[in-house]
């Protein structure tokens, strides 16, 4: 079978089966997912197993230790994307919703109901656990999932949607529910984005060329999670102990992921700056700094290029910069920022307030980690991404952002 008849036969049945999840009702829902949880509590050994070959095949192409903790499935990693799953079919369920119902002068009666999108293609990189939120999310709105994972991850994806596959089969839900493409040609993508006969949405989880390419080629309307350029500005009033919590969190916990801060900005003002890069050079961050800021430590800190401004580093890096005034920073933060998350440091209302309303992100924070940007933490169970655009979905995209509305009207014999 040729690629392009591969692709054209999964998607396929994953139309097929999006008619069938559509009217599956809550209870039939929330049970697969609980066999799912349960399957990868049993399973977490095989899993475990299986994504030791992907941490091997990293290692010998000597990614950064920041991709492969991306990769990592551990005990705790798998116990949690099982929590993840349980937590998703205690949510309520949007699908079939009805909102915003009026009586119009006719006498009709005119609301809107909330429906799957149909079938939704995901295309994304290195993070397996990706495969377990995604499945889980397009099976409790209603959705036929099919999905695309990186080469790098390859053994770990297939591992996990056979343990989801399982769970399907044992309850007689049709197994392209949820479909992984199980090859790994490139050439697979760009005839996957055309077709928009069988796919209603694609979203994009990966880097920059990937998202470049695919929203070029796609005949489907795209969802992107770019790149997470995210900025966080120290005010002049700014508490000292919460910036260098606030500041290493965001720099060292996770450096890999998309929420992850990439640029520091200070105010001139600050009092504490010594204190603020020091807490960072603690934890081994290597830190690119412009003129004023390399002055505070001399021959620790480097210079910061062009290039360094609006650089997704995805490692133990940050970019900082002093700044003039709030204005200053937001100014920055319109110039570099890839629209994912930025967050402000602050004391003073008034400046919380003005970055809240003028920083154009998906999320802004005030005296918070960017790092909180993630469909669990906001309360969805997990999310199908982040989305840096303004349609369909912004932000954090959950359970919601995979249906849409349609209108109901109800009526009496109404005639016009």
């Amino acid at each position: 079978m040729s690629n392009k008849q591969y692709i054209e036969h999964l998607c396929r049945k994953a139309k097929e089966s999006s008619r069938v999840l559509a009217n599956y009702s809550t209870v039939q829902k929330n049970n697969l997912l609980r066999k799912i949880a349960e399957s990868l509590r049993k399973k977490a050994d095989y899993i475990i197993s299986e994504n030791r070959k992907d941490l091997a095949a990293a290692k010998e192409e000597s990614l950064s230790g920041a991709m492969v903790d991306r990769l990592l499935l551990s005990e705790e990693r798998i116990a949690s994307m099982a929590a993840s799953v349980l937590e998703i079919a205690l949510m309520e369920d949007p699908v079939s919703r009805i909102e915003k119902m009026t009586t119009r002068p006719s006498g009709i009666r005119v609301g809107q109901m909330r429906v799957p999108l149909g079938v939704v293609a995901v295309i994304y990189e290195s993070r397996p656990n990706v495969t377990v939120d995604i499945a889980a999310l397009c099976i409790k709105s209603g959705n036929a999932a099919i999905l695309r994972g990186g080469r790098e991850a390859i053994h770990s994806n297939r591992a996990l949607h056979a343990v989801i596959r399982d769970a399907m089969v044992e309850l007689s839900v049709p197994e392209s529910c949820v479909t992984f493409i199980d090859r790994t040609d490139r050439e697979l993508v760009p005839i996957l984005v055309t077709m928009n006969t069988y796919i209603d949405i694609v979203v994009l989880r990966g880097g920059e060329s990937l998202i470049k390419t695919v929203t070029a080629e796609s005949t489907i309307p795209v969802i992107k999670h770019d790149k997470g350029v995210c900025h966080i500005f120290v005010d002049e009033s700014a508490d000292e102990d919460m910036a260098n919590r606030i500041a290493v969190n965001a720099k060292v916990q996770r450096p890999g992921v998309c929420n992850a801060m990439e640029t520091l900005l200070i105010h001139k003002n600050y009092r504490h700056k010594e204190s603020l890069l020091q807490s960072l050079l603690d934890q081994h961050v290597e830190i690119r700094g412009c003129e004023k800021t390399a002055a505070i430590f001399p021959g620790r800190v480097k210079p910061a290029g062009e290039e360094d401004w609006g650089f997704e580093f995805l490692d133990l890096i940050l970019a900082v910069k002093i700044v003039d005034s709030i204005q200053s920073a937001i100014e920055h933060i319109a110039r570099y920022s890839s629209n994912h998350s930025e967050a402000i440091v602050t004391s003073d209302y008034l400046n919380a307030e003005r970055f809240l309303k003028e920083v154009d992100s998906s999320a802004v924070f005030v005296n918070a980690s960017t790092r909180f940007h993630d469909g669990g933490e906001f309360g969805l169970g997990a999310e199908v991404g982040i989305s840096t655009q303004k349609l369909h979905a912004r932000g954090a995209m959950g359970m919601e952002g995979l249906t849409t509305l349609k209108y109901v009207v109800y009526g009496k014999g109404e005639v016009r």
